[in-house]
C-alpha cells in the first residue's frame, strides 16, 4: 500500500510531459496498557542538529528486539520542524507504505499540514525501522530489482509461474543474506513501540499523530498497545487490520477497479481522452493494451534500455489513480501507450516504486515486502497464490493477479508472520478515522471496519476520489481534522464531507 507521496512528484512531472500481518496486540500488550518507565517523561534528550530549510535532525537509539531492551540497539532517523506559534506539543507523521520515508514526508510539512496545525505543533517525521535512514532492509541490487519488478505477475503459462517462483525465492534469500538480523524485528508492533519511545524522548505525555494509508495501521497498533497515551490520532485512508493478507490484496484490487472506473467516466468527458464510447469499451482497450505489452513490450525511451513490459505498464497505470489531480497525466500516458510508446507509463511506474533516474532505488520496495511478510500469515505454496488470484479476478480482473502474485516472496520468507488479531484500543481517547469513498489503495470499507473495531473510533466519510483525504482539496475534511488535532473536537461519528465541485 502506498501513500500519496507520489502526488507531489506527479505534479512536478506534468511540465516535462506536456512540454512529464499479524496486526494487533503482541505478548506484551497487556503489560503495555499499564504504566511503564518513562511513560510520561523525556528519556535522553535527542541531539538535534540543523538539517536545512528550518528543519532539525536527530537519531533515536532503540532496542533491536523490544523483548530484550538491554540488548543490541539500532537507530531511528528523526526530523523536526519547530512550531511557529503557541506550541501544544509534537505531531508525529507517517505517510504509509509500508516502506515510505516519514523523514521525506515531513520535509513536505508546509504542504501536508495546515498553517494552523504547524503553528501549534512541532512537526516530527521518522523513518520506521527498516526504512530509509533507520537501519534499512536491503535485499537486491538495482539491476536485480529491475528484473524482479519486471516479472510477469499475471502469469498465463507454467514457465511464467516458474519465473515468478524463482524471482520470489531470490528476493527472500537476498533479504536474509543482507538483512537477516532485522527481518524478525521490522513488524508494525516493533515500529509502534519505537514510536512510543520517540514520544517520550520528545517530552510529550500523550501522542498526537497523523497516519496515512499503512500509517493508519501503525497508529491503530500504537493505540491498542498504549491506549492511555493517545491524545489525538488521525488515521486517513485506513487499513483494516483484521483481514488476512490475501483478503487485503483482494479488497485492494477491487478498490483499484473502482478508481479506474471513476477515472474512465471522467476521461470520456475530456477532449484529450484516448477512449470513446463507454467505460466498458475503454476497459476493453486497456486490457488489450496490457495483453499486447505482455506479448511484445512497448517502447520505453528511458535511456537505460528498459522496455515497458506488462508489469511496468500496470505500475504506470496504477500510479495516477492515487490522486485525481494526476488524471490528466494518465490520459496522456494511455494515449501514448496505445500508439506503442510506453515512456510515460514507465516514468510513472518509477515514481511509484521510487526508482531514481540513475537507476538506483530507495529501499521502499524491500522494506514494504519485509514489513508485510513480518505482519502477515501468508500461504507457503505458490498454488495458494494462484488460487487466490483466480478467485479474486472475478471481481477485479485487471488488478487482482498483480496484487496476489506480488506477495509471493512472503511464501519463502525466512521469518514467519503472525495471524491478524483484534484491535480495539480500550480506553483510548477518540480516534478519528477518515475514509474516501473511491480510494483505490485503501478502500472505504476498510475505514468503516477500523472505526468500528476501535472502541473510540469516529468515522469521517469523504465523497471523493484518490488516496487519502486530508489536504487533498476537501475544505470540509481539513477543517474537521484541524479542529480535532488542535482543540480535541472530535466530529460526530459518520460525518460526511461532500464531493469537491
Amino acid at each position: 500500500m502506498r501513500l500519496s507521496r507520489t502526488v507531489a512528484a506527479l505534479a512536478a512531472l506534468l511540465l516535462p510531459l506536456t512540454a512529464c500481518s499479524g496486526v494487533g496486540t503482541d505478548a506484551g500488550a497487556a503489560e503495555s496498557r499499564t504504566a511503564e518507565p518513562g511513560a510520561g517523561t523525556s528519556e535522553k534528550a535527542l541531539a538535534w542538529t540543523d538539517c536545512g530549510d528550518g528543519f532539525e535532525c536527530a537519531k533515536l537509539a532503540v532496542p533491536l528486539d523490544h523483548g530484550k531492551p538491554g540488548g543490541e540497539r539500532i537507530k531511528i532517523g528523526v526530523i523536526r520542524l519547530p512550531a511557529t506559534g503557541d506550541r501544544i506539543g509534537s505531531i508525529l507523521l507517517n505517510p504509509g507504505g509500508p516502506g515510505a520515508s516519514g523523514i521525506g514526508y515531513a520535509r513536505s510539512a508546509r504542504t501536508v499540514l495546515s498553517e494552523e496545525v504547524r503553528a501549534r505543533f512541532d512537526v516530527v517525521g521518522f523513518d520506521p525501522r527498516g526504512v530509509g535512514e533507520s537501519s534499512p532492509v536491503r535485499c537486491l541490487s538495482p539491476r536485480e530489482l529491475d528484473a524482479y519488478i519486471g516479472l510477469d505477475t499475471s502469469p498465463d503459462s507454467p514457465a511464467e509461474i516458474t519465473a515468478l517462483e524463482e524471482g520470489a525465492r531470490r528476493f527472500a534469500a537476498g533479504c536474509q543474506a543482507r538483512s537477516g538480523k532485522l527481518l524478525a524485528h521490522v513488524g508494525t508492533v516493533d515500529a509502534a513501540r519505537d514510536m512510543d519511545l520517540l514520544r517520550a524522548a520528545l517530552g510529550d505525555e500523550r501522542l498526537t499523530y497523523l497516519g496515512k494509508s499503512y500509517g493508519t495501521q501503525l497508529g491503530a497498533v500504537y493505540a491498542d498497545l498504549f491506549p492511555g497515551r493517545v491524545r489525538a490520532l488521525v488515521l486517513d485512508g485506513a487499513v483494516d487490520p483484521s483481514l488476512p493478507p490475501l483478503e487485503l490484496n483482494a479488497t485492494q484490487a477491487r478498490g483499484f477497479e473502482v478508481a479506474l472506473d471513476a477515472f474512465l467516466e471522467n476521461c470520456l468527458t475530456a477532449a484529450d481522452c484516448p477512449f470513446h464510447g463507454s467505460v466498458k469499451s475503454a476497459r476493453d482497450e486497456i486490457t488489450s493494451l496490457l495483453r499486447r505489452a505482455d506479448q511484445r513490450p512497448l517502447t520505453g525511451r528511458s535511456g537505460d534500455g528498459r522496455q515497458v513490459s506488462e508489469a511496468w505498464a500496470v505500475f504506470g497505470l496504477v500510479t495516477p489513480l492515487y490522486d485525481r489531480r494526476s488524471w490528466p497525466v494518465l490520459r496522456q500516458a494511455l494515449g501514448k501507450a496505445i500508439e506503442g510508446d510506453g515512456t510515460t507509463l514507465l516514468r510513472l511506474a518509477d515514481l511509484l516504486i521510487d526508482r531514481h533516474q540513475d537507476g538506483t532505488y530507495s529501499n521502499q520496495t524491500e522494506a514494504n515486502m519485509a514489513v508485510n511478510c513480518a505482519d502477515g500469515d501468508f500461504p507457503q505454496t505458490s498454488s495458494a497464490f494462484a488460487a487466490a488470484a483466480r478467485e479474486s479476478a472475478a471481481e477485479a480482473p485487471l488488478f487482482a493477479p498483480y496484487l496476489m502474485w506480488g506477495s509471493l516472496p512472503c511464501a519463502y520468507w525466512p521469518v514467519r508472520g503472525g495471524a491478524p488479531e483484534k484491535i480495539d484500543a480500550p480506553g483510548a481517547a477518540p480516534i478519528m478515522v477518515v475514509g474516501t469513498e473511491r480510494d483505490p489503495a485503501t478502500p472505504y470499507a476498510w475505514a468503516k471496519a477500523l472505526a468500528t473495531q476501535l472502541s473510540s473510533g469516529v468515522l469521517v466519510d469523504f465523497d471523493g476520489d484518490g488516496h487519502t483525504a486530508y489536504r487533498t482539496g476537501s475544505t470540509c475534511v481539513d477543517r474537521l481534522v484541524d479542529d480535532y488535532l488542535i482543540d480535541l473536537k472530535a466530529p460526530e461519528n459518520g460525518t460526511r464531507c461532500p464531493k469537491i465541485a
